[in-house]
């Protein structure tokens, strides 16, 4: 039988592989983990279905896989109760290999979409409803997914009618109309191209990893799709600092690192309480503001294979010493590549904190589906104005990015005015126990 890549996570339909565990020969029983898939900055173990002896591995480490592809095969026992594919009713042996995911478009489907004649149109702007990885593959060929008519409920795209749309292109030279849609035309026209660089002296290369790859597809979608504008402004830390000098101490004896960020989560929370629109998404399939009643905010952490951003869930219902104990693990963790799928996903929204590293302002993207994202520099010693006397104060950069789109400028300004009230006149009793 084969054992082959499960269902990963909703909306995850591909992922690298890690670790192999095992060998060929290798005598394997249920649920052992037989390798480790990496997907959406996340590592996971997969274990095998039932026991059996390693005869054949289909996949090396770096490999792309995709759901309902063959892993490992076995043999022995087992073999006669094969795994059904992921989410499908079990089957007979003798039917197990015609079990396979849907690779080509029903014919039905083939016939084309009168390709050029069909637009998508949304009162609100919208772009077609349609999975990310299926925009994906929109963008690399150069598809234009407003001329895509998808077939699901509410007119959601999928990979079937994108190949459909695909085929009628390809067919609309025999009937004599233009061989190619304007936009792969534009993709074919500025299609990459490969520079020899060895030209010009040594070089090395290295393989960009799924991470690496990750990161920068997500951040190019996300600057592409959404006007960011970013909101600068200074704060004075003072209070912070001293409630840190004076607490502190105690609570590392407990095993709770007190850092800034902590008191950074709570005003957070505390000004996106009072403007709730901070805390939603745009339903780019419906045209829908989604204002969610939950608080769980993601935070960067820069690691070795690349920026993560594992969340914090219920900020609002934590207490500040919880909060610094929880982040502080989360974020080990995270640098160990020990967090779960689940634990990178549901955020409404980021913090993105450089200070440790130096740094002043910068300009943070906004982590989509969220509508914004704060980011924090180094803070410094800098004259300011108190009491009509110039003093040296800690001095904290503010950098936060939001959603033209869905955020005013005006509500960016009262948002970041509300952090800054918080965390200068930041409640002592929120760091009691």
């Amino acid at each position: 039988m084969d054992v082959r890549v499960p269902r990963l996570a909703e909306g995850v339909e591909s992922a690298t592989v890690a670790n192999i565990l095992v060998a060929p020969g290798d005598r394997i029983e249920k649920d052992q983990v037989i390798l480790e898939l990496e997907t959406e900055k996340a590592v996971g173990p997969i274990p095998s279905p039932v026991s059996g002896e390693v005869s054949r591995i289909h996949v090396k480490p770096g490999d792309e896989v995709s759901v309902g592809q063959p892993l490992i095969t076995l043999s022995e026992s087992g073999a006669a109760a094969t795994a059904p594919a992921p989410e499908a009713k079990p089957q007979p042996a003798a039917q197990a290999k015609s079990v396979r995911p849907a690779a080509a478009p029903e014919p039905a489907r083939a016939a084309p979409q009168a390709a050029g004649e069909y637009r998508y149109q949304s009162a609100a702007g919208a772009p077609p409803p349609a999975a990310p990885s299926v925009r994906k593959i929109a963008g690399e060929l150069g598809i234009d997914l407003t001329r895509v008519k998808g077939s699901e409920r509410g007119g959601r795209i999928t990979i079937a009618d994108l190949r459909s749309y695909i085929a009628a292109l390809q067919q609309r030279p025999a009937d004599g109309a233009p061989a190619a849609a304007p936009t792969a035309v534009a993709e074919e026209k500025h299609a990459p191209q490969a520079i020899d660089f060895s030209r010009w002296g040594p070089v090395e290369k290295k393989p960009i990893t799924s991470v690496r790859r990750t990161i920068g597809q997500r951040m190019y979608e996300s600057w592409h799709t959404i006007p960011h504008v970013t909101q600068f402004e200074d704060i004075d830390i003072t209070n912070v600092t001293n409630l840190r000098k004076q607490y502190g101490p105690e609570l590392a004896k407990k095993g709770k690192h007190l850092t800034l960020t902590p008191f950074v989560l709570k005003a957070v929370v505390a000004a996106l309480k009072k403007y709730p629109i901070f805390n939603s998404s745009l339903d780019e399939a419906t045209g829908e503001v989604v204002y969610k009643n939950y608080f769980h905010i993601g935070v960067a952490v820069d690691t070795e294979a690349g920026l993560i951003v594992p969340v914090l869930r219920d900020v609002d219902k934590k207490t500040l010493a919880d909060l610094s104990q929880e982040l502080n693990a989360l974020v080990e963790r995270t640098r160990k590549r020990k967090v779960s799928l689940d634990e990178l996903q549901g955020g409404s929204f980021t913090i993105s904190n450089q200070g440790g590293i130096g740094g002043g302002h910068f300009t943070p993207i906004i982590n989509k589906p969220e509508v914004a994202i704060l980011g924090i520099g180094r803070s410094s010693l800098k004259a300011a104005v108190k009491d009509g006397k110039i003093e040296a104060r800690p001095i904290l950069p503010l950098a936060l990015s939001y959603d033209h789109r869905v955020v005013d400028g005006a509500d960016a300004v009262r948002f970041i005015g509300e952090l800054v009230g918080v965390l200068e006149n930041f409640p002592e009793d929120l760091l009691k126990d």
